[in-house]
């Protein structure tokens, strides 16, 4: 892609930070031991990189490090949380619950569940994309063995009531999980002061490597059991078998470290552009409407339905912006998004919404060069549709 189209899709996928790969480099080479072969110098030389990453991702999130387990992902993450969790407790219960607006690694996961024979509760949302905690604690049944609650959504950052969750969670001795790939270096999370027992990580959305991920689990008040997904060694304590991906594990624990020290600054900065172009294009193309809260959401994104313009048909002529479109395509048709949908305002603004989510790399001159191009892409497209 041309060094100069702007990239404005972070939530998908961020670059990795050049401090991150200058740590990384070493273990692809002179640092090249296996973190289980701790007999020479080269395995307790990767096992203590690796020690230090648990150290570095466990105080983000305010968790032990022998609570955190690698692994190749948010999505392995969660299908270890879910189905962990019902093979576990099965003798407990058959129950789950969770929410419609959630990534389709859990919703694809509770859809195999159901197949197997659990039973999956899946709440609505408001129109700002919030659950409520209301209506969790009336799906809660004798048979519930576990609620799933992502931290913060992935296309319009509206964030959940996580705290609150957590006590409904804890008061009715049920576990708690949270998806929180986008959340994680972005938002304060306290796992003790949320109540949360289960959590998924992925390195890749806060400057890491891609394919590098972690599960949190709480090992006492109370100690979270989980029967593992894959087999073939014990290691991770005996949830993940598999020789550890030390460069990877690294680079996630110094992306951790500096997101945690940068994390208010960045906030700042990133709130200030996606209200800088909410606003701009306010002004410029009058009816611009904010998928999700205009409050509790991720400070670096926006998603905003455009009415009369195709969001697909936009992405296609924006050709110096890299963002997303708020609905995904399957074949030969464009389905809406599941999450816009869920807001209740229709197809038609499902199919106009943009999301926009900027990163650490952008600057002034390219949020003020994106809002110019996306504003003229859009007025050439309606005024295509009025001829």
């Amino acid at each position: 892609m041309p060094r100069d189209v702007i990239y404005l899709d972070h939530n998908a996928t961020t670059p990795v930070d050049p401090r991150v790969l200058e740590v990384m480099l070493p273990y692809f080479t002179e640092k090249f031991g296996n973190a289980a072969s701790i007999d020479h110098d080269y395995g307790h030389e990767a096992k203590q990189a690796v020690d230090q990453a648990r150290e570095q991702i466990a105080a983000v999130i305010n968790a032990r490090p022998d609570e955190i387990i690698f692994t190749s992902g948010a999505t392995e993450s969660d299908n270890i949380a879910l189905f962990g969790v019902a093979e576990k407790y099965a003798k407990k219960g058959d129950h789950i619950i969770t929410c419609v607006t959630e990534h389709k690694a859990i919703l694809d996961a509770c859809q195999r569940l159901e197949t197997m024979g659990k039973s999956v509760t899946y709440l609505p949302v408001d129109h700002f994309g919030r659950v409520d905690p209301d209506a969790v604690r009336r799906a809660i049944t004798p048979r519930t063995i576990l609620i799933s609650m992502m931290a913060a959504n992935n296309e319009i950052g509206t964030l959940a009531p996580l705290a609150e969750i957590g006590r409904i969670a804890a008061e009715h001795d049920i576990l708690f999980h949270t998806d929180a790939a986008q959340a994680v270096g972005h938002i304060p999370i306290d796992v003790r002061a949320m109540n949360i027992h289960i959590l998924s990580i992925s390195a890749h959305k806060i400057y890491g490597p891609k394919g590098m991920g972690a599960l949190y689990r709480r090992r006492s008040l109370p100690r979270v059991q989980l029967e593992p997904v894959i087999y073939g060694g014990g290691h991770e304590r005996g949830l993940r078998s598999g020789t550890l991906n030390t460069p990877g594990i690294v680079g996630f624990g110094e992306s951790l470290r500096l997101a945690k020290k940068e994390m208010t600054k960045d906030a700042a900065r990133f709130r200030g552009w996606t209200q800088q172009i909410y606003e701009r294009l306010q002004v410029e193309l009058g009816e611009v409407l904010l998928n999700g809260h205009p409050t509790e959401r991720l400070p670096h994104n926006l998603n905003v339905s455009l009415p009369g313009v195709e969001s697909k048909a936009l992405i296609v002529k924006l050709k110096g912006v890299a963002l997303s479109a708020g609905s995904a395509c399957t074949s030969a048709k464009v389905e809406p998004s599941h999450v816009i949908q869920a807001l209740g305002f229709g197809d038609d603004r499902a199919h106009s919404a943009i999301r926009i989510s900027v990163g650490r790399f952008n600057n002034d001159a390219q949020i003020a060069s994106a809002i110019d191009q996306i504003g003229m892409a859009v007025r050439n497209l309606q005024t295509m549709r009025v001829v």
